[in-house]
């Protein structure tokens, strides 16, 4: 707490980051108490600025979070808190409150297009949507799925022998897709498959 550095009303900001995927999930204060609280339960708990009182994120709502790392700025004046997210983080209903995109998608990193296309199938598989081809394939079945993935995994194959590399982006693109259907199908976290290849990266 010595190197924290809390503002003339007591409070320091606290920046929320999705664990997995690097995503900014939202931004809160803290004071002492709700720092203190948050270090000791090992879940994120806040200070209402407008209610002037404690809250811990997800008691009401179940989307809780779950500490994995916390530091602070070279100020000193800002934390930075990295979570595992369940549910969603905003009240609006969206995994982020930073959802009013401003600059192109096409900025996102491979991470964050990964774990942003597994959270929209998850929901698709939660909410299935008339005239979906995800939706088709959920309701079809593993079966189904597992022929696509063998029928892209032979694009691929295909793709790899032609000197065009367009072709090969849009058949591995394919594959990805269907690869994410299966896991979600199967009940497979992503992250699993992180822990796994970071795992064989030691």
């Amino acid at each position: 707490m010595g190197n924290i550095k809390f503002d003339n009303n007591g409070l320091i900001p606290a920046i929320i980051q999705d664990c997995n995927s690097g995503e900014v999930l939202m931004l809160a204060y803290m004071n002492e108490e709700s720092y203190k609280k948050t270090i000791d339960t090992g879940y994120t708990w806040f200070y209402s600025r407008s209610r002037q009182e404690l809250w811990n994120k997800g008691a009401t709502s179940g989307n809780i979070q779950k500490i994995k790392d916390v530091s602070y700025d070279c100020d000193g004046d800002t934390l930075l808190i990295k979570v595992e997210q369940k549910g969603n983080a905003c009240h609006t209903g969206n995994k982020s409150c930073f959802f009013n995109q401003v600059t192109p998608v096409k900025n996102m990193t491979m991470g964050e297009v990964l774990f942003t296309l597994d959270d929209i199938l998850k929901d698709r598989k939660k909410n299935p949507v008339e005239g979906s081809y995800t939706t088709y394939l959920y309701k079809e079945g593993v079966d189904k799925i597992l022929k696509k993935i063998g029928e892209e995994c032979a694009e691929v194959i295909i793709a790899a022998k032609n000197p065009d590399k367009s072709e090969l982006i849009y058949e591995a693109s394919d594959l990805l897709y269907h690869l994410l259907v299966l896991l979600n199908e199967q009940e497979v976290r992503l992250e699993d498959i992180k822990d796994q290849l970071i795992e064989r990266m030691r």
